[in-house]
């Protein structure tokens, strides 16, 4: 039986797939933290948020999530993911875009407040997107 909290979780996952920033937005607190561990950046309330979501959509246009596996804590919940897309535009400078498709692991890290999201930390394999971007050496075999 699927709880309320794995069903708001599933919605929010459907969200970032459907690109659709407002409907994104909505699932988190006008003052939450999202942090994306592997680049650096730290997002503070939903205009940065927002921007960081507006830049994933120009940068993989056709990026997805697939979750792979989850668990919810009280007002924690953690989900193991995979983020497929191409690599179509940079808004990261000296980070040129390559066109190349990529399929990377991850897993965040959420806190809620009054069912909404309060503070999220993604972590994800950089240097395999990287890799098969085109960016970085394959590894060594």
């Amino acid at each position: 039986m699927t709880t309320d909290l794995e069903r708001r979780m599933n919605d929010y996952l459907a969200a970032w797939n459907s690109h659709d920033v407002g409907r994104i937005l909505s699932f988190f607190t006008d003052d939450v933290v999202y942090e994306d561990v592997a680049i650096g950046k730290v997002n503070r309330g939903k205009k940065e948020v927002k921007d960081f979501i507006s830049s994933m959509i120009v940068d993989f246009p056709d990026f997805k999530f697939e979750m792979k596996s989850g668990f919810n804590a009280g007002d924690w919940s953690a989900g193991e993911w995979v983020m497929s897309g191409t690599f179509a535009h940079s808004s990261i400078p000296g980070l040129p875009a390559t066109g190349k498709t990529f399929s990377v692991r991850g897993a965040s890290i959420t806190q809620l407040r009054k069912g909404k999201i309060s503070r999220n930390s993604d972590y994800w394999n950089l240097t395999s997107f990287l890799q098969q971007v085109g960016l970085m050496p394959p590894p060594p075999k």
